[in-house]
């Protein structure tokens, strides 16, 4: 899985002109699932961004998480995350998983959120969205399943 996590002021989601998920001070993330995730991956990914401390503390220093500065989340699907612009002009998305997967492993994210203690406001898995963030600091952050669950101390992503 990849998702783009990016620390926001405040970050809404519409389909059609109508806004369907909306926060306040938190983390939008945009989520894409690969083709050989699975419900591990999933929960792993979700413990990851959901516990990282990137909210100023009160030496203004990125020391505290979602829960010590009262923060909401956002998920948005993303399967373009998957996107390979490796030959040509015109991208390839065949890295991503097939819609099936996809939307039954963003289920599992937005629940595993939930059962972390984070309800996520979110999107709808394959509609055309509109997405706004306000961007705080700005702070965005790449995590990669791939690199994260092989080698933890990889430099370049988190």
């Amino acid at each position: 899985m990849r998702a783009v996590l990016t620390r926001v002021r405040s970050a809404s989601v519409a389909i059609d002109g109508q806004t369907v998920g909306q926060i306040g001070r938190g983390f939008l993330i945009l989520l894409g699932v690969g083709p050989n995730d699975t419900r591990q991956t999933c929960r792993f990914l979700a413990e990851k961004a959901l516990g990282l401390r990137v909210f100023a503390d009160e030496n203004g220093k990125m020391n505290l998480g979602l829960e010590a500065v009262g923060g909401q989340v956002l998920v948005v699907s993303q399967f373009t995350l998957y996107g390979s612009c490796r030959k040509g002009r015109r991208p390839s998305f065949t890295g991503a998983a097939e819609p099936q997967l996809g939307e039954a492993l963003y289920q599992a994210f937005l629940s595993d959120c939930a059962a972390l203690g984070f309800p996520p406001q979110h999107g709808q898995f394959g509609a055309d969205m509109q997405v706004e963030s306000i961007n705080d600091g700005p702070v965005t952050l790449i995590l990669d399943t791939d690199v994260l669950m092989d080698s933890p101390r990889r430099n370049g992503t988190c």
